[in-house]
C-alpha cells in the first residue's frame, strides 16, 4: 500500500475544512481546548486526542511551523514541544517536498528543500527558466544558483580524487629522501 504525502500550497487554507478542530453544526468542537494553559492537563488530553484523529494533522503541524505560529496545540503537538521544531525548520530536508517542487507544485520549503531542489534540478537537466519559476527568482539568479552548484560538484569531486589518490600513494611512498627530492635552492 502506497500513501502519498499531501503538502499545502502556499496560501491555501482549504484543509481547515477537513480538520476535526474546525466546529460545525454536526461537530461542536470548543476552539479553546487548543489553547490551553500549562496546567489544563485534561484540554491538552482532549486536543491531541482530536488531533490524533485528524486526516490533516501534518499539514496543521507543517503551516505551523512554515508560518512561525507559537501558540496553541497544532498537528497534535503542544507550543512546548514544537519549539525544538521551529529552532530546525530552516533544516528540514522532506524529499517528498523537493520533488513536488520539481513536479511544479506551488508548496512552502525551507532553505536545505531549496537547496535539494536546485541540486536535483541541475542533475537532471531541469531548464534555467523552469528553475526560476518553480523557486519564484529570476532567471539570471537561477543561472547562478546552477553555477555554485557545478562548481560545489566539480570541487567535491576533486576533493574525493585528491583522498583516493592520497590513500594509494601513502602505502606506496619512499621514506628514504635523497637530496635531489628537494630540488635545488635559488
Amino acid at each position: 500500500m502506497t500513501t502519498t504525502t499531501r503538502h499545502r500550497a502556499l496560501g491555501d487554507h482549504t484543509w481547515q475544512d477537513q480538520a476535526v478542530c474546525s466546529p460545525t453544526e454536526y461537530n461542536p468542537v470548543d476552539p479553546e481546548t487548543f489553547f490551553p494553559g500549562p496546567e489544563e492537563a485534561d484540554k491538552i488530553t482532549t486536543a491531541k486526542a482530536l488531533c490524533a484523529q485528524c486526516p490533516v494533522a501534518r499539514i496543521c503541524l507543517d503551516a505551523a511551523l512554515e508560518t512561525g505560529d507559537t501558540h496553541g496545540i497544532r498537528g497534535g503537538l503542544t507550543e512546548e514541544e514544537r519549539e525544538p521544531l521551529h529552532a530546525r525548520i530552516n533544516d528540514r530536508l522532506d524529499y517528498s517536498r523537493v520533488n513536488a517542487v520539481l513536479a511544479g507544485r506551488d508548496i512552502s520549503v525551507t532553505k536545505a528543500e531549496r537547496h535539494a531542489v536546485v541540486l536535483a534540478g541541475y542533475r537532471q537537466g531541469v531548464p534555467v527558466d523552469r528553475l526560476a519559476r518553480l523557486l519564484k527568482i529570476t532567471p539570471e539568479h537561477a543561472l547562478k544558483l546552477y553555477r555554485e552548484t557545478r562548481r560545489a560538484i566539480r570541487h567535491r569531486q576533486i576533493a574525493e580524487e585528491a583522498a583516493r589518490t592520497a590513500s594509494t600513494d601513502h602505502g606506496t611512498a619512499s621514506t628514504d629522501l635523497t637530496r635531489n627530492d628537494f630540488g635545488t635552492a635559488a
